[in-house]
């Protein structure tokens, strides 16, 4: 009987009923589950997940990587992911090292670029069976991590800028700060503090990681407290150059707060929890800082928390002017997309929404997803760039059903633009 109801339902409804079939096959829900062979695993890394029973369609998916000597279960037990996850439908994935220090490879050249191979290609084959299995949003895949797990948010943030949206790094250090060609796991110059760059110099090392990305990269957030002894807080100084200078935005905090006594919150290149780098510093706190609570402001920072609709962004350093031709069952439309802040824009996301009845056909000057709805112009290789007060030409051609208006309004990576 089953399978007579699949052969003659719609293909939506068949392609839904499978992928149920398979979640529900997966793990169990609300339980945490080792998965083995899922994929290229050259350092032997364990995977751990946690499906809650209210998963949502198309989840989003948190890596919460853990610290030196401790393990996925470690991290399960020692955060609060999973209950968010119960509250807001989201997938958690727990790497576990298995190497006898329990450290994440955040130092070795194998580690530090992309497809090097190490414990970055592990994650990455985890990302890629939850995706498959769960039919989860690639564009919601998020990194976190304590000590040794924060270190390797950066380390992926790096690597995979295509596959993460954000991080949150609990003490750690920047990308390639730990980096040996010994074979050591450890280096005494960064953890104590004492390794120090130029902006320019530590956006370099997290661009070299990846060199033919041209697109967006993941927002960073980034806690730690003034009296870590184990990494010490200059670097969290040193993280906020990095990721200020990936994002090309300036140093000089757009915001600086106290959300709680004892803590001091700068945020750069725009105000609001959205902002590309937010950096919380905690007065007197050691190396230890994660506590209850902290989690919630991740999600926060992600966009995961459902606490209601996200906070509308407002116009920002960018503007656009489109004009359409349009015909009885089409149209074309050019569109300029100007950078009116003081910073070089390094890779582009326009959004806007087509209205109903419009559907991309083809185009030029970036590549569209989807081809309805609401749509993502992305960069190409040749105009990724672009530089204060200049702009870039694009276009595609549509078909409509009657509608041919242009779209109300545009984001320039997540932020509202001046429209003209």
């Amino acid at each position: 009987m089953l399978a007579a109801t699949v052969l003659t339902a719609p293909a939506a409804a068949a392609r839904e009923s499978v992928r149920e079939s398979v979640r529900d096959a997966a793990v169990p829900a609300a339980a945490l589950t080792e998965v083995t062979n899922f994929g290229t695993n050259p350092s032997n890394l364990r995977m751990y997940l946690y499906v809650p029973e209210s998963v949502k369609p198309n989840p989003a998916v948190v890596v919460a990587v853990h610290w030196c000597t401790g393990s996925g279960p470690d991290m399960y037990h020692g955060t609060e992911y999973d209950t968010l996850a119960d509250q807001y439908g989201f997938i958690v994935l727990y790497p576990s090292v298995t190497r006898s220090s329990k450290c994440f490879d955040v130092s070795s050249p194998q580690a530090l670029r992309r497809g090097g191979g190490s414990d970055p290609v592990g994650i990455k084959s985890m990302i890629d069976w939850v995706t498959r299995t769960y039919d989860a949003d690639t564009g919601r895949v998020f990194a976190t991590g304590v000590s040794s797990g924060a270190m390797m948010t950066n380390v992926l943030l790096g690597v995979y800028p295509d596959v993460f949206a954000a991080g949150a790094a609990f003490s750690g250090v920047p990308f390639a700060c730990f980096a040996t060609t010994d074979g050591s796991e450890w280096n005494s110059n960064c953890s104590g503090g004492t390794l120090t760059r130029t902006p320019e110099e530590w956006g370099d090392l997290a661009r070299g990681a990846y060199p033919g990305h041209t697109g967006p990269r993941p927002r960073m957030q980034i806690w730690h407290g003034t009296e870590d002894d184990v990494l010490r807080y200059p670097n969290f100084g040193e993280q906020i150059k990095q990721w200020t200078n990936v994002h090309g935005v300036s140093q000089t905090p757009t915001t600086t707060d106290t959300p709680r006594s004892g803590w001091t919150r700068t945020r750069y290149g725009r105000t609001g929890d959205r902002a590309p780098v937010e950096a919380i510093s905690l007065q007197g706190v050691g190396h230890n800082l994660y506590a209850h609570g902290m989690a919630s402001r991740v999600l926060t920072f992600f966009g995961l928390d459902g606490s209601g609709p996200a906070p509308q962004p407002q116009p920002g350093a960018c503007k656009v002017t489109s004009t359409l031709n349009a015909w009885t069952t089409g149209l074309t439309a050019s569109v300029t997309l100007t950078n009116t802040g003081t910073t070089t824009v390094n890779g582009w996301k326009l959004g806007f929404t087509l209205p109903a009845g419009q559907t991309v056909t083809g185009g030029w000057g970036a590549t569209y997803a989807p081809s309805s709805g609401s749509v993502t112009a992305t960069n190409v290789s040749y105009n990724g760039t672009i530089a204060p007060g200049a702009s870039v030409n694009i276009g595609y051609q549509a078909s409509h059903g009657g509608n041919s208006a242009a779209p109300a309004a545009f984001t320039l990576n997540g932020t509202a633009c001046t429209a003209g």
